[in-house]
C-alpha cells in the first residue's frame, strides 16, 4: 500500500481538501485503488452537531456517517462511497481510549502512550479491512487545519512515527502551502511557505512535494526561491493558482508533472501519460470555460451568508447545468429576508431578495432545522407554485412544500410541522415514532434508504431511468404524515414515492405543473460530475425549458 500525507501551512481553508481529492483522481486515473480519509483535531465525535457556519454542511455518507464537506470532495472526484470511520477526530480517539480504560483493558498502564499507539493504528489498519487485495492501494490522508495547532500534534507525531516503519516508497507528503501577493507591491512572498515549511521540518516531517496556492500564476523566479529555501529540488514545487472550476486542478496537477514524480517516488508501475479519465477531466474544465448560455435557479435558506453552508447542493446544481452545456447562475436568498417583518424592518433588502426570486428561472429550497426562516421559505414556495415556477424542495423544503400546499389549497390555514407548532390543530408533519437515540444523530434517520416508487408516471422517475426503487441519503428528524395523504392527492399533490413498508412519505410532484418536486432524501449527496442527481438535472431541465424534450427523448441529452 502507498499513504500520501497531505497538511497545510499559513491558513486554513487553503484547499486541501481540492487538492487532495485531485490527487487522488490523479492516482485513479493511472488504474490504482484510492481511498481518502480526512483526520479532523477537534474533539466532537463527528460534525453531526456542528452549525453550518463553524465548518460549512454536514456530508451524510452511506452508512449514516455525518463528516465534514471535505470527504463529499473525495466522493465527488475519486467517484467512490466512503464509510464514517474515513474521518477520524480527536473526540473518537478519546472517545474509544477512556471506553477501554474505564473497562480496564489498559491494566495499570499509560493511558496517553496507548492513546499514541492507538493513532498509528488508526492510520495503519482502520480501513484495510473494505477493500480486496490488491497490488498497490493509495491511502490519501488529509490532516485539518495547520501545521504548529496545537491539537494536531498528536496527529503529526503519529505520522512522524510511522513514516519510519513504512519504507521510503511507500510514504509521501505533500504540504500545501500560500504565496500571497500583496496589493502594496504586487510582489509574490515566499516567506509564509518557508516558515510554514520549517515548522513542518521541526515536528520531523519533511514534505516531498510543495504544492503552493496563490491567486494568479506563480512566476519561475519564485519557485525557484521555494526550491532554494525550502530544500527541495524545482520539480518539487507545484503551483495551483485560482482557477475558474475545480475541475482544473487536476489537470494543473498532471501538467507539472506530478504523475511522473509518483511514478519514480512511490516506485508505482504506471504510465507516465494521461489516461482516458483524466482525459475526460481535461475536456469536462475546457467545456465548463466556454459555457455561454446562462441559467439562474434561487436557493432560499437560511445559511446563506456562507457558500460552504450548501456545497454539495451547489455542486449538484453545477453537475446538471453542465450536463445540459449551462452556466449556472446561483442566487443566495436568505429566506428571512422574504417575511413582511423584513418589509417592515429594511425594506431595500425584502424588496432585493423578492426581485432575486422573481427573476429566477427556479427555485430551490433546501434541508435545515429551526423555524427561522420557514416563514420565508413558505413564501417562496407559495410563488413557486402559482406562478409555476420550477420548484424542488429537499427535505425541509418538501416538508413545507406540503404545509404551504395545506394552507393555501386545502384551506387548512394553521396546518404546520410539529417541529414549528407542536400544538397545531393540523400536523402534516409530524416526528418520527422511533426515539432510540443511538452514537450518531439521536433520533434522526441517517444514512441510506430505499425509496419505491408508486406509479409509472412519475416525472422523477423517469429522470432516475424508469427504476422501481432508487436509494439515496437521508438526514431528518421528521416526516410527512400518513394519514393525511389522501387528502392532498385528492387535489393534485400525489405522493409518487414511498419507502419499503409504504409508511414514510419520500417524493412529492405536483399535477399540471412544469416540475414542482418534492423529496425527503439529500440527492445531492450522490452527485458526481459525470453523473448529475436526477431531480436537480430535473430542475435545470425545467429551469431551461428543455425537460419534456428530454423526456420524450428517452432521457438522453441532445448532442
Amino acid at each position: 500500500m502507498k499513504y500520501i500525507l497531505v497538511t497545510g501551512g499559513v491558513i486554513s481553508g487553503i484547499g486541501k481538501g481540492i487538492i487532495a481529492s485531485s490527487i487522488g483522481t490523479i492516482l485513479k486515473s493511472c488504474g490504482l485503488r484510492v481511498t481518502a480519509i480526512k483526520i479532523d483535531p477537534y474533539i466532537n465525535i463527528d460534525a453531526g452537531t456542528f452549525s453550518p457556519y463553524e465548518h460549512g454542511e454536514v456530508f451524510v455518507l452511506n452508512d449514516g456517517g455525518e463528516v465534514d464537506l471535505d470527504l463529499g470532495n473525495y466522493e465527488r472526484f475519486l467517484d467512490i462511497n466512503l464509510y464514517k470511520d474515513n474521518n477520524i477526530t480527536t473526540g473518537k480517539i478519546y472517545q474509544h481510549v477512556i471506553n477501554k480504560e474505564r473497562h480496564g483493558d489498559y491494566l495499570g498502564k499509560t493511558v496517553q502512550e496507548n492513546m499514541l499507539k492507538y493513532r498509528r493504528k488508526s492510520l495503519l489498519f482502520l480501513f484495510c479491512f473494505c477493500f480486496l487485495p490488491l497490488t498497490y492501494l493509495s491511502f490519501t490522508f488529509q490532516l485539518g487545519g495547520t501545521i504548529g495547532d496545537i491539537e494536531g500534534m498528536p496527529f503529526v507525531e503519529a505520522f512522524r512515527q510511522f513514516q519510519f516503519k513504512a519504507k521510503r516508497e511507500n510514504f509521501c507528503n505533500i504540504h500545501v502551502s500560500l504565496v500571497p501577493q500583496p496589493n502594496a507591491t504586487g510582489e509574490q512572498k515566499t516567506k509564509p511557505t518557508q516558515n510554514s515549511v520549517r515548522a513542518l521540518r521541526g515536528l520531523g516531517l519533511s514534505p516531498d512535494l510543495i504544492v503552493c496556492r496563490s491567486a494568479k500564476p506563480i512566476e519561475m523566479a519564485v519557485k525557484e526561491k521555494i526550491s532554494m529555501f525550502c530544500h527541495v529540488e524545482p520539480e518539487q514545487v507545484i503551483f495551483i493558482h485560482d482557477v475558474s472550476s475545480t475541475y482544473r486542478v487536476p489537470i494543473l496537477l498532471e501538467e507539472q508533472g506530478i504523475i511522473k514524480y509518483f511514478k519514480q517516488r512511490l516506485n508505482l508501475p504506471i504510465d507516465d501519460q494521461p489516461s482516458d479519465l483524466l482525459m475526460k477531466w481535461k475536456k469536462m474544465a475546457c467545456r465548463y470555460e466556454r459555457l455561454l448560455k446562462v441559467c439562474s435557479i434561487a436557493l432560499v435558506g437560511k445559511y446563506t451568508k456562507l457558500s460552504d453552508c450548501y456545497a454539495s447542493v451547489f455542486k449538484a446544481l453545477e453537475h446538471s447545468a453542465l450536463a445540459i452545456n449551462y452556466k449556472l447562475d446561483l442566487m443566495y436568498i436568505d429566506s428571512t429576508e422574504l417575511e413582511r417583518s423584513t418589509e417592515a424592518e429594511n425594506s431595500v433588502k425584502y424588496h432585493q431578495a423578492w426581485h432575486k426570486l422573481c427573476k429566477a428561472d427556479g427555485i430551490l429550497v433546501p434541508g435545515g432545522f429551526g423555524i427561522r426562516g420557514t416563514e420565508g421559505k413558505l413564501q417562496a414556495i407559495s410563488w413557486a407554485r402559482s406562478k409555476k415556477k420550477p420548484f424542488l424542495g429537499v427535505c425541509l423544503g418538501m416538508q413545507l412544500a406540503v404545509v404551504e400546499f395545506a394552507r393555501n389549497c386545502l384551506n387548512w390555514k394553521d396546518a404546520n410541522s410539529t417541529e414549528f407548532d407542536p400544538n397545531t390543530t393540523n400536523p402534516v408533519v409530524i416526528d418520527m415514532p422511533e426515539h432510540n437515540p443511538g452514537d450518531m444523530g439521536g433520533t434522526m434517520r441517517l444514512g441510506k434508504r430505499r425509496t419505491v416508487f408508486k406509479t409509472e408516471n412519475s416525472v422523477l422517475r423517469k429522470l432516475y431511468g424508469d427504476e422501481m426503487f432508487v436509494e439515496e441519503r437521508h438526514r431528518h428528524r421528521y416526516e410527512v404524515n400518513p394519514e393525511l395523504t389522501h387528502c392532498f392527492e385528492e387535489k393534485g399533490l400525489k405522493f409518487v414515492g414511498h419507502d419499503t413498508e409504504g409508511n414514510r412519505m419520500e417524493i412529492i410532484e405536483l399535477e399540471n405543473h412544469p416540475y414542482f418536486v418534492g423529496v425527503q432524501f439529500h440527492p445531492e449527496f450522490s452527485s458526481r460530475p459525470m453523473k448529475p442527481s436526477p431531480p436537480y438535472l430535473g430542475l435545470l431541465l425545467a429551469a431551461t425549458g428543455t425537460l419534456s424534450a428530454y423526456l420524450q427523448r428517452g432521457c438522453k441529452l441532445s448532442p
